[in-house]
């Protein structure tokens, strides 16, 4: 039997193991998460809207009826393509899983562009810690600020600072004005929530860069409506306990006195890439760690090793969730065909279709990009809202989704406003424990 591996349960993950349900091959998927996350909603998590479950169902259970899949939790440490191998561990084990045809689409996780001590003061978006840590902090900040007695303080509380105007960072940055200018309100005795200062820092000369100047100007002036201050051509140079520093396009320095910070301005690539071209000759990555690969999305000399999703760097193809979808469907048609005797020299090249990009700012507004079309406001609203729900898994998961949408949207009350002290400290403590004991989290 024709053995296939995956790595990783995102959207690239997933749907390539869905797309081989029927095909005569052996599936192997890999992961070092137990859930499929549902990232574009993870914002959501983190400002109180919608629970974990919703945007994150087990793997397993998603894939339970597919008999010739397995699933596997670990966290792959090794790719060895001169054996068709991949080594995976969970704990203190080691497993190696041989395969015939590779799938890597092990995602990316957040860049602080060489300044990792940043991410202890600034988390950022792509995984479930993140977002409960970020609604731990973004909460935590509005208890602190109604205990303390110092007005210097309160005001550090009350500042928040979302660095990166891209979708997430917009998205971010409407929920914490909507939070407190709504949800929170009335709600404490010594502060008012809605008097909350929310900057949003951008480092390119406008709001949602790779949407156009027309949608970044309209997403800008609504976000300023809100009262989120958004600073352009601004770049952060430090961040610490106590706030952060930016630089403008003039050179000068800048300080914010701020508790809760988000980082969500770049991406990196799963180290795995690097391993990759290592064993490849003439592969390369590029600066955010993307294989560039062939036209049929392998790896240069290895045509039963494809790389998709945010792995893969290809002109056009942004790191979006179509993209790692479209990947996948290509790269499970080559495994078929070549199931079916077709020599890989005969493959056609991926080419991949721009159904469009949008993002949500507030409630009743969102920017959408399909084409040379470009609209926002309510229509883009609930055009986000019907996409998002049509890729949400599960129909449990989008029933809870819309009716959690239509409390906080309709009215002004959120679901998931629980928070612990450990979701904020846990991170901080994990990576001490690590760095004693070494690694022993499942992930």
């Amino acid at each position: 039997m024709h053995r296939v591996v995956i790595i990783g349960s995102g959207f690239g993950g997933l749907f390539a193991a869905k797309h081989l349900r029927r095909a005569d091959v052996d599936v192997t998927l890999i992961a070092k998460t137990t859930h499929h996350l549902f990232q574009p909603l993870l914002y959501q998590v983190a400002t109180g809207i919608l629970s974990v479950g919703e945007i994150a169902p087990a793997t397993r259970i998603i894939l339970r009826r597919q008999q010739n899949t397995k699933v596997l939790l670990g966290e792959v440490v090794r790719i060895d393509l001169t054996n068709n191998t991949v080594t995976s561990k969970l704990l203190d084990w080691e497993r190696v899983t041989p395969f015939d045809s590779l799938i890597v689409a092990a995602g990316a996780q957040q860049s602080y562009f060489g300044n990792d001590a940043f991410e202890a003061f600034a988390p950022g978006m792509k995984t479930v810690d993140d977002a409960l840590e970020l609604r731990g902090r973004i909460l935590g900040a509005f208890e602190a600020a109604e205990v303390t007695t110092s007005e210097e303080e309160r005001r550090r509380r009350l500042t928040f600072a979302v660095v990166g105007a891209g979708p997430t960072g917009v998205e971010v940055v409407g929920q914490i004005a909507e939070l407190a200018q709504r949800t929170l309100a009335g709600a404490f005795r010594n502060i008012e929530p809605g008097d909350a200062r929310i900057i949003l820092i951008e480092a390119a000369p406008a709001v949602l860069p790779p949407m156009g100047p027309k949608l970044g100007a309209k997403a800008q002036r609504r976000l300023e409506k809100m009262g989120v201050e958004v600073w352009l051509n601004t770049m952060v140079t430090d961040v610490d306990y106590m706030g952060l520093t930016v630089k403008d396009k003039d050179g000068a320095q800048h300080r914010i006195e701020c508790a809760c910070k988000v980082w969500s301005a770049g991406v990196q690539a799963s180290p795995l890439g690097r391993q990759l071209a290592e064993q490849s000759d003439g592969t390369e990555v590029d600066r955010a760690g993307r294989v560039v690969v062939e036209p049929d999305l392998t790896v240069k000399g290895h045509p039963n090793v494809f790389v998709i999703g945010d792995m893969m760097s290809v002109p056009g193809v942004p790191g979006m969730a179509q993209g790692a979808i479209q990947g996948a469907v290509y790269a499970t048609r080559q495994i078929k065909a070549g199931l079916k005797g077709r020599d890989p020299t005969e493959r056609k090249p991926f080419k991949y279709r721009d159904k469009g990009s949008m993002a949500t700012i507030s409630r009743f507004s969102a920017v959408c990009q399909i084409g040379p079309i470009e609209f926002g406001g309510f229509i883009a609203w609930l055009a986000w809202l019907g996409l998002h729900l049509y890729y949400l898994v599960g129909s449990r998961n989008r029933l809870i989704a819309v009716i959690s949408w239509f409390i906080t949207f309709l009215g002004r009350g959120r679901g998931q406003m629980a928070i612990t002290e450990r979701w904020v400290f846990a991170r901080r403590a994990l990576e001490q424990a690590q760095e004693q004991n070494g690694p022993k989290s499942i992930g």
